[in-house]
């Protein structure tokens, strides 16, 4: 018990949940977490990245980074869905390598996933308040002052990214339902706004625009591109480049910011009335339905308007304005704008519950796993996550969050598909009411795709992830494993 490998049994995990004062209330459904996934992942990724990585990456050929992206997605998602119907505890990943790997690895991912989550809020919330703005300006003639409009505008302080966390960290703390149902409103409103690009945006494709559908390779210039990374070239020989073959990859580590959310389906496994039934129809369910209307996506917006034309900040809206249909423009950035405020509270209610699972382990103070009498959400923890993350949208720009999220996702899909692996060996005779196929085939494939597109990242982002992930050991050894519930004397009477 002094090693800070030791394992948390499945069924210690699950008596916790059991306690009255940390207990979470059982109330979402298949498809509330379907709806949840489908809320987080259509968000950021289609309504901004998708310029950006055609315009510099990949051109038409977008469409295939995508799939690319959603693959890796995809081998990861039939991972989570064993462990999270296996272990239908708050947490996720940290939950889950807590119980297959060991405790130091599990801090670390769990220390990973609050920066994930936190950092993923903060982007989208800045990238909301973007949209509003353009709204605010073009059709209602309002302009914020310049030093409260972030600093992507030239400003110092994001008013509107500060305001949004702040009512969606209260809209959390009265409860998981009632976010559960302004989620099913917004993701209609979302998916009607996809669906009508993807329909009205047929009728305006030009095949010229197509060609070349996979461009020409061109090398990146260090310091130019925010996607160049020597790592690739260091392991392999060769250097990353934009457009080509390799520039589909490129554009898809960079793409991947769009897909993220199913993972935060299985934070919200232990507030499900079914899990063993729900939470592999609602991780792979969402993961589908996405990853078809973003290719459908790409495809028409990259018809509609040539690659190399495309806006980097609104290319959806931008293309029907370059087929003069300001109707359709205005339509989508007001569906982007609303569609953005479910990603970014998704997003929080994923790190408040890998920060209340830590906290009830002991490895965080466990002051933040009270829950709330009435709610029965860990209002405390979701408290000040909610205003320091409303701090630091206010503070930051957008581009350098979004690599930062990236990373820390992909470590995750590595840590589960090893703890999908080591839990098969160790614990056989657990039920699986979904079992992952082909163990170790497809968690091996996992973690390879997750890793490739983790050394398309920038070194820069290595770096700073490095820096995080130091700074966690630091807090574990001075803080957690004396403090672990697990490593007391006489844990397991606890248990």
């Amino acid at each position: 018990m002094n090693s800070p490998f030791r394992t948390k049994t499945v069924e210690q995990s699950i008596r916790d949940t059991e306690e009255p004062e940390h207990a979470l209330r059982k109330s979402l459904s298949a498809w509330d977490l379907t709806v949840f996934g489908v809320g987080v992942i259509i968000g950021t990724g289609i309504f901004v990245l998708t310029g950006i990585a055609a315009r510099n990456n990949a051109g038409p050929a977008t469409a295939l980074a995508f799939v690319a992206a959603g693959i890796v997605c995809a081998l990861a998602a039939l991972c989570y869905a064993e462990f999270a119907s296996t272990v239908p505890v708050a947490g996720s990943a940290y939950t889950f390598s807590y119980a297959s790997i060991g405790e130091l690895p599990a801090w670390i991912i769990g220390w990973d996933l609050v920066l994930e989550f936190a950092l993923g809020t903060a982007v989208v919330a800045v990238g909301w308040s973007g949209y509003v703005r353009h709204l605010m300006d073009t059709n209602l003639g309002w302009t914020l002052p310049t030093a409260l409009s972030g600093p992507d505008a030239g400003g110092h302080f994001d008013l509107l990214a500060f305001l949004l966390v702040l009512v969606l960290t209260w809209i959390l703390v009265v409860g998981t339902k009632l976010s559960a149902r302004i989620t099913a409103v917004v993701v209609a409103i979302k998916v009607t706004v996809v669906l009508l690009v993807i329909i009205a945006g047929l009728f305006f494709i030009k095949a010229d625009n197509y060609s070349p559908f996979i461009p020409p390779a061109q090398p990146q210039a260090e310091g130019v591109s925010g996607w160049h990374s020597p790592l690739v070239q260091l392991l392999f020989g060769y250097a990353p480049t934009n457009f080509g073959v390799m520039g589909i990859f490129t554009a898809a580590s960079l793409i991947f910011f769009a897909f993220i959310g199913f993972d935060v389906v299985a934070t919200a496994a232990e507030e499900t009335k079914n899990p063993q039934r729900d939470m592999p129809r609602g991780i792979l369910g969402s993961l589908l339905v996405c990853t078809v209307l973003y290719v459908a996506v790409t495809l028409v917006v990259t018809g509609m308007q040539k690659y190399s034309e495309m806006s980097p900040s609104a290319p959806l809206a931008e293309a029907f304005k370059s087929v003069n249909q300001p109707f359709f423009s205005g339509a989508i950035s007001l569906g982007a704008s609303v569609g953005l405020i479910t990603v970014c509270m998704i997003l929080l209610l994923g790190q408040t519950r890998v920060f209340f699972a830590m906290s009830r382990d002991g490895l965080l103070p466990r002051v933040f796993s009270v829950t709330h009498p009435k709610y029965r959400t860990p209002y405390r923890a979701t408290v000040l996550l909610g205003v320091v993350i409303a701090v630091v949208a206010g503070f930051t720009s957008l581009e350098k969050l979004a690599e930062l999220v990236n990373i820390g996702t992909l470590f995750a899909f590595v840590v589960v598909a090893l703890g999908v692996i080591i839990l098969r060996r160790s614990r056989p005779d657990l039920h699986r009411a979904f079992r992952t196929p082909w163990v170790p085939v497809v968690p091996i494939l996992s973690i390879a795709a997750s890793f490739w597109l983790m050394l398309n990242l920038p070194a820069e982002t290595w770096l700073r992830f490095g820096i995080w992930m130091a700074a966690g050991i630091i807090v574990y050894f001075a803080y957690g494993r004396r403090h672990s519930r697990l490593g007391q004397v006489g844990a397991d009477a606890k248990y």
